[in-house]
């Protein structure tokens, strides 16, 4: 698997000079994408981020097409800039075209690893051999950032070079510990506010004054949060920068996203079951004896096998789980809502059907008290909705606010 020149040498005469960041994993890839250029670029120093969200050039958003050619026209010219730092977020399907043998990584992050994307891969083993991509091509001497409980990072570990440094985090929600780990959360605190992670005592945790902070709300984000800590720390940034970058970095559209406070309404992402399980997870906690009522759906033309685990997830934490279309594309969305069902039924949720995402979101808030909690996920940040090859404009943050400000 490793190639025969290692490091990757550099793609130009101009990238010479270059650190770069790679994340890669199944959930969290764009949250730790944006905390690690947020680290790297607290001191002033412009920081090339790539993610499925879009490129940006230090606080400038730049239109970029997302391919190769767009990401090299673009690292060019922040070359020009000055820019020497890059942190970019990898797909497993760009990994397995071999974008990790045409640019040079020199750390490489991996949040975790759950079920998605088969449909695309064909099996969960050539899933992670896409991902490990990013690893056995780095450098002797380079880091590898991996998350301590999560079970395929130990798989990657054994296919790893042995001269690449390893550097273990990890919060205990999402396990037991597997190995013993540099950076990890002792403890999480989290409010509609953000998240605050106390550190376990070590000399990482030292030099980053013992704790973290992120504004974005949910203990999937300590994990993102420790994951950039540790790529920073590795890229040689001070703890002190480290931690104010962190912390600085506003909410991300669509992750964990509270677009209204009475009630406290939530758009995220998540698609598969581990990250919609957190989200939820996060969400309940927010609702304290509160109600949470959750819109979900799942897409069409990705692995039905994901769907049940999808609901029983939201049905195991919410008291109301309104089934809508997510992006149906070519399938019957009658047959997606089954698999849903399948899985949901039998747990605490009240469940409903309701095809038309909007009217589902409409529902939600209708029966929302002002305590109540509403999580709508699945869409995220998206702006379009994807049925028999048409796609039309919409937005679940904007159908929020435009039924709230009826309402005023």
């Amino acid at each position: 698997m490793v190639s025969a020149t290692r490091p990757v040498p550099a793609a130009f005469p101009w990238a010479e000079a270059w650190t770069t960041v790679g994340v890669t994993g199944t959930n969290g890839k764009s949250s730790t994408t944006a905390l690690v250029a947020a680290a790297l670029g607290f001191d002033g120093h412009p920081v090339l981020s790539a993610t499925t969200l879009g490129y940006r050039l230090g606080a400038r958003e730049v239109p970029t097409p997302g391919d190769w050619d767009g990401f090299l026209a673009l690292a060019e010219e922040a070359g020009r800039e000055g820019c020497t730092r890059a942190a970019v977020e990898l797909t497993s399907q760009v990994l397995a075209r071999g974008h990790a043998q045409r640019w040079r990584f020199d750390i490489g992050v991996f949040t975790n690893l759950s079920e998605d994307h088969l449909s695309t891969h064909g099996s969960w083993e050539h899933y992670l051999a896409s991902k490990a991509q990013l690893f056995v091509h780095l450098g002797p001497g380079r880091t590898a950032v991996l998350n301590a409980c999560d079970p395929a990072s130990e798989l990657l570990d054994q296919v790893i070079p042995a001269d690449v440094e390893r550097l273990w985090y990890g919060a205990p929600s999402r396990g037991p510990f597997l190995r013993g780990p540099a950076l990890a959360a002792d403890r999480v605190e989290v409010s509609a506010r953000g998240t605050v992670v106390r550190l376990a005592p070590s000399a990482l945790a030292r030099e980053l004054g013992g704790s973290l902070e992120v504004a974005m709300a949910g203990e999937v984000f300590a994990e993102n949060a420790l994951a950039a800590a540790g790529a920073a720390l590795a890229a040689g940034i001070p703890g002190v920068e480290v931690r104010a970058g962190i912390a600085g970095l506003a909410p991300l559209p669509g992750r964990f996203e509270v677009v209204a406070e009475r009630p406290l309404v939530i758009v995220d992402y998540a698609h598969a079951p581990d990250a919609l399980l957190r989200v939820c997870a996060a969400a309940r906690e927010l609702a304290s004896t509160s109600r949470l009522i959750v819109v979900f759906g799942a897409g069409g033309g990705t692995d039905p096998g994901k769907r049940a685990p999808m609901g029983a997830a939201v049905s195991g934490l919410a008291d109301l789980a309104i089934i809508t279309d997510d992006n149906p594309r070519d399938e019957e969305p009658e047959e997606i809502a089954e698999g849903l069902l399948a899985g949901a039924r039998g747990g605490r949720a009240e469940l409903r059907r309701r095809p038309e995402r909007g009217a589902a979101i409409a529902e939600a808030l209708g029966e929302a008290g002002p305590e109540d909690v509403v999580l709508i996920a699945g869409k995220g940040h998206e702006r379009g909705q994807t049925r028999r090859g048409e796609r039309r404009p919409f937005s679940d943050r904007e159908v929020v606010l435009g039924l709230l400000s009826e309402d005023v």
